[in-house]
């Protein structure tokens, strides 16, 4: 199950037979799946895309959520997560706050940052608690209550992928989006720190053109069609790794917290 099959036959099939054992052994797999599924309806199972090598809609069927990859850097991750995006919903991806150093890059990030990257994909930890300071633990307090509190537009929001790992613009940029379009989250980290950068904007999508909004941190009411047009300007922070998340509600004031635009 969790690692790549190798030496590909069978003692019970014949030579002629033994180019079904692939298909005979996916066939074998989703049976006992069934059987799982069936007699145990309230276990949740989870399948792995980095040990087992399949993130796809036939094992989705048995497992509703996908362990997305061992490589568990949140600078990383933009990338896998932004990748699996194009196929599955963020609610199939498992993704979890780790360590740090990381255990593959030996990359150090920010605690805030890991939890951003996260928060996108069915969140979780996978660190030793006791070796965390006390401050650390309350972030861990705050973040945990930030997913219970949008947990909804977290698990069914519209995806929107507005500044890709791929453009390479110092920062990865997306966006989630609530069904009635009142209410979105911004989502910004700074994956390459490059001096004297040029003024950036973000252009939001999907929100409602002649509804106002306020944006968390922004003290200017704006439209939807403003904020889609002309975009909020990003403010730059001069470190590599910065993250925050902005939210976003139609014409409703809120306190300013985390980046901050002009």
């Amino acid at each position: 199950m969790n690692r790549s099959i190798t030496n590909n036959y069978s003692l019970k099939l014949s030579p002629e037979e033994q180019g079904k054992f692939n298909y005979l052994y996916v066939k074998g797999l989703y049976e006992l799946l069934e059987r799982l599924s069936t007699d145990f309806p309230d276990v949740l199972f989870e399948s792995c895309s980095g040990g087992g090598g399949r993130f796809d809609a036939g094992m989705l069927y048995y497992t509703p959520q996908i362990w997305t990859s061992d490589n568990t850097d949140a600078i990383e991750r933009l990338t896998i997560q932004h990748g699996t995006s194009f196929g599955y919903p963020l609610s199939t991806q498992g993704a979890h706050v780790s360590a740090v150093p990381n255990h593959q890059t030996g990359r150090v990030t920010p605690l805030d940052t890991r939890a951003v990257v996260a928060y996108s994909g069915v969140f979780g930890y996978e660190l030793d608690l006791t070796k965390l300071s006390i401050d650390e633990k309350e972030m861990i307090k705050e973040q945990t209550a930030f997913v219970k509190q949008h947990y909804d537009l977290l698990t069914n929001g519209t995806y929107y992928r507005l500044i890709s790992p791929e453009a390479q613009a110092g920062y990865v940029i997306w966006q989630l989006v609530s069904e009635k379009r009142d209410e979105s989250l911004l989502f910004i980290v700074k994956n390459k720190a490059q001096a004297n950068t040029p003024f950036k904007m973000v252009r939001l999508k999907g929100l409602l053109e002649d509804n106002e909004y306020q944006v968390e941190t922004y003290e200017k009411i704006i439209t939807g069609r403003a904020l889609m047009t002309q975009g909020l300007p990003i403010v730059e922070t001069y470190r590599d790794y910065d993250a925050t998340v902005l939210y976003i509600q139609k014409n409703h004031v809120l306190k300013a917290r985390g980046f901050r635009f002009k």
